[in-house]
């Protein structure tokens, strides 16, 4: 976004203010309800064309004229809901990339570690992978100049690139000579599915991290795969999942829907805005019983599949009360590049709840902290008296006005050492280092993903030689503290070897064992299978 930049002078920029002003009158239907917000904003803009005059005039130094009105047009709205915003041009074309779901380079998750790109994972399909790229691989040269001390942006200038275009790389590999590998770039999918794994022979296991463009189709995919290996109960995790696109959202939920059901519903001020989204029995399964794992960082598509799971009572859910972001957004590009995303209506869930949690205009601070408050489930529960009550199909009590509150609460439960925390946090990933490592030398004994699953345990000595690289690696770390935590670090080894060997899914089909809320999910799959039975 240069819309500013190097325009030094003035008359270019009461030009371009003045030609905002100028194009308002075509738009003057949009005011039509409100007959005299067209002379508030003709007025305005006079201030305003005062106000950019005196900074340009007087201000003490030079301003970046970019970034201040940026400022001003993200202050506009901070005046609306919490959800209403201005992006920035760049911020945009990350964002586009996202939602779109695919962007074009080689095809890795990276890290910087030790001055160098490191290969966290080859992304599955992607070039790299064809390639040969291997988790734990280093790159020491791009085309032909060294890459050490590499900075992060600049990793994506030299590795993103059009389809169909060359880049030599030269890559290092522990126990290996340097291998020279060539990558032509190609399409790089951005998978929404984090993870899709069977954690026993019958609960199959769904990490759905955002609603992009493909992840209807993405956990359609997942569930078919599961079924084939056996799968009768699931989990889909939408812990942390902070929405997206409401058509996807409309998508997933369907999946687990196999009746001519209403999933959700927008109403706005306009028609448009105005959307209801049915049920296709053929895209829908009921043949296995469901839980939907959510938290306080569930929010808007996320709480929408949950809503109409809990309202249709197709399924269980459980962890901690969502979000409560029960708002649509219609976004909309401007001439720089930049866009704005306007609130334009508000979903309701099957039962008819509305799960928008109550706000002030501009006072967001309070909306975000107030998430974060260690007894926010104690607090929500006493205002359920406040709250409109709604009923499921069945005839059970729930409510709209903040957030999905779920069926059974379980709280996330971690409590490890400083010393084990460091460990965890540390940015030259201890654990992925030294686990890559160990099984380059070790391949003797991951013979099957799921008889390492069950039956294998990392031997006390070998986690003893870990801790010795930890207190080689950083002397700030308190190795007699992290060993109070041994059995934790040693899943938590186990997992980063699994994923190492065999991939992410079965990384997280490891980690899951020190997760409180999935454990405590698995508990409950008593009172999902009821739903089904009572479906039918």
């Amino acid at each position: 976004m240069n819309l500013f930049k190097n325009l030094t002078k003035w008359g270019w920029l009461v030009g371009f203010v003045a030609g905002l002003v100028l194009v308002i009158p075509l738009s003057q239907v949009i005011y039509s309800e409100q007959k005299n917000s067209y002379a508030v904003i003709e007025n305005k803009f006079k201030v305003m064309n005062q106000i950019l005059y005196y900074i340009n005039q007087l201000y003490y130094e030079e301003v970046e004229m970019e970034a201040l009105m940026d400022g001003a047009f993200k202050g506009i709205m901070d005046e609306l809901d919490p959800h209403s915003i201005f992006i920035s041009a760049k911020d945009q074309k990350n964002i586009d990339e996202m939602f779109r779901g695919k962007f074009q380079g080689i095809g890795i998750e990276f890290d910087i570690l030790n001055n160098y790109i490191t290969v966290i994972a080859p992304v599955m399909g992607g070039p790299s992978e064809k390639a040969g790229i291997q988790a734990g691989d280093w790159v020491l040269e791009i085309n032909g100049e060294s890459a050490r001390g590499i900075q992060r942006e600049d990793v994506y200038k030299k590795l993103r690139g059009k389809k169909g275009t060359r880049v030599d790389l030269k890559i290092g590999r522990i126990d290996a000579e340097p291998l020279d590998v060539t990558i032509i770039r190609d399409d790089i999918p951005l998978y929404s599915v984090r993870a899709s794994v069977m954690l026993d022979n019958s609960t199959g296991y769904v990490w759905l991290t955002r609603f992009s463009s493909q992840s209807g189709a993405e956990v359609r995919k997942a569930i078919n795969t599961l079924l084939g290996l056996g799968m009768n109960r699931m989990i889909l995790d939408l812990r942390n999942n902070s929405g997206g696109i409401l058509e996807q959202a409309a998508e997933v939920a369907n999946l687990f829907i196999a009746k001519k059901d209403t999933l959700v519903y927008t109403k706005g001020k306009t028609k448009q805005a105005e959307q209801t989204f049915i049920a296709s029995p053929k895209k829908g399964n009921e043949d296995f019983s469901v839980i939907i794992l959510i938290n306080r960082g569930s929010a808007s598509a996320s709480e929408i599949v949950a809503g109409a799971v809990q309202d249709l009572d197709r399924g269980l859910v459980v962890g901690e009360t969502s979000f409560g972001k029960g708002l649509v957004q219609s976004q909309r590009g401007l001439s720089d590049g930049s866009a704005v995303r306007v609130t334009i209506a508000q979903y309701y869930t099957p039962s008819g709840r509305q799960i928008q949690r109550p706000f002030n205009n501009g006072d967001y601070e309070n909306y975000y902290r107030d998430l974060y408050e260690k007894d926010r489930e104690t607090k929500m529960d006493s205002l359920k008296s406040l709250r409109p009550l709604y009923s499921t199909r069945s005839g059970r009590a729930v409510y709209g006005g903040g957030g999905i509150t779920p069926d059974v609460y379980i709280p996330w439960e971690l409590e490890i050492t400083e010393g084990t925390r460091k460990i965890m946090t540390n940015p030259n990933r201890l654990l992925f280092n030294w686990s890559t490592a160990f099984v380059k030398n070790k391949l003797e004994i991951l013979n099957n993903y799921r008889e390492f699953q069950d039956h294998w345990t990392l031997p006390i000595n070998t986690l003893d030689e870990f801790l010795d690289s930890v207190a080689d690696a950083d002397n700030s770390i308190n190795i007699n503290e992290a060993k109070k935590d041994s059995s934790y670090l040693k899943i938590m080894l186990k997992s980063e070897i699994a994923g190492a060997k065999w991939g992410r899914n079965e990384l997280w089909g490891i980690r899951v064992a020190v997760d409180s809320q999935l454990i405590g999910a698995l508990k409950h799959f008593d009172e999902a299978e009821r739903f089904i039975a009572e479906n039918r």
